[in-house]
């Protein structure tokens, strides 16, 4: 399922001018605070009415400014989830997700209440009320809730800002694995690199209320018109050892990296996010305590504003991003083609973890 929008809307002094298309899988609209995500998503939900444009679900119209259409939320299918799960205090987890059964009426197909808790691990909290429930049990019923309802898609509006860290890093493998399910397309909003990294299939990425690109997370993250001087390396990594010197091995396709000890089990995946700005290049090998040195062969050197520039570094099968001055680059004659060599510090990599 497709979901098309292309919309205007002068909300007070903000306009919002937005166009974009969300195939199946996870959408994230990503960008920072105040950019025009969270309108998105209420105009999408029918929660505001865009002055312009069309909002069209599988072929549905749900807004059409031209043709008078401007379905309530109700008849829009869509399942929202919110920052502050709104469950009803006065019923219990189990009525709290049968109220979204009942919403999609007696024809509602989609997956049994035992599928969501299951899915969710829920099961053992049926009986209890939100106010005894921790935050992100709470955020897992909100999830359940939606899915109940039968929805064409899932509205996700930053449903994990409101969570500590240790919260967030609970949650966010349930929307891993209700994406990898496919029971349901989803639009996810996030100003969190962490969380689009580890969930989308698509990024929208936003600013002032306007589309600044569309593309994969590796294409948007590593984009110096989009992220500045924060753009990034994503690189998949495989535990594959921990020493007894306190550092953790693991396997890439750009080599092999040395990391602080991480607690995780041997064999386990994880995402590396590298900071462009963590990246020094030499044009030989160096003699140096460094123990990521990262062999390969620059393939773009683009300019920056401030004086600097953006070097790719093809090694193995993977890109690595350094973002230096513009002065080292002259100095080392950096230029595509040539052989380079990466080095990343193993600290900044753990505070990489984090960001």
């Amino acid at each position: 399922m497709t979901l098309l929008v292309d919309i205007k809307a002068q909300l007070g002094a903000f306009s919002l001018d937005v166009q974009f298309a969300a195939p199946s899988g996870v959408t994230a609209l990503f960008g920072p605070s105040g950019c025009g995500k969270s309108s998105v998503i209420n105009a999408i939900a029918g929660l505001i009415r865009p002055d312009q444009g069309q909002i069209i679900s599988a072929s549905r119209p749900l807004f059409d400014a031209a043709a008078r259409v401007n379905l309530p939320p109700h008849r829009r299918r869509m399942g929202v989830i919110f920052q502050d799960t709104r469950l009803f205090p006065h019923l219990s987890v189990q009525q709290n997700l049968t109220y979204g059964c009942w919403f999609a009426g007696k024809l509602r197909k989609g997956p049994s209440l035992q599928d969501v808790t299951d899915l969710l691990g829920i099961s053992h909290l049926l009986h209890r009320r939100p106010a005894s429930l921790s935050g992100g049990e709470a955020a897992r019923v909100a999830i359940g809730r939606a899915l109940l309802s039968a929805p064409d898609m899932i509205l996700a509006d930053e449903p994990l800002a409101a969570l500590d860290e240790a919260r967030r890093a609970e949650i966010l493998p349930y929307f891993i694995a209700l994406r990898d399910a496919a029971l349901v397309p989803m639009i996810y909003v996030s100003h969190s690199v962490a969380e689009v990294a580890g969930l989308a299939t698509t990024v929208v990425a936003m600013g002032d209320g306007r589309v600044i690109a569309i593309g994969s997370v590796d294409d948007i993250f590593g984009r110096s018109d989009v992220m500045g001087a924060n753009a990034i390396t994503l690189l998949p990594a495989r535990i594959v050892g921990h020493h007894s010197d306190g550092l953790s091995e693991l396997a890439t396709e750009a080599g092999q990296i040395f990391v602080p000890q991480m607690s995780a089990d041997i064999g386990t995946s994880h995402m590396l996010r590298i900071n462009s700005g963590d990246v020094i290049l030499a044009r030989s090998e160096p003699n140096t305590s460094a123990l990521n040195i990262l062999r390969g062969e620059i393939c773009s050197v683009g300019a920056q504003r401030g004086g600097a520039v953006m070097i790719d570094l093809r090694a193995g099968n993977a890109t690595i991003r350094a973002r230096i001055t513009q002065r080292s680059c002259a100095s080392m004659g950096l230029d595509i083609g040539q052989t380079c060599f990466a080095i990343v510090k193993s600290l900044s990599l753990a505070r990489g973890e984090d960001r």
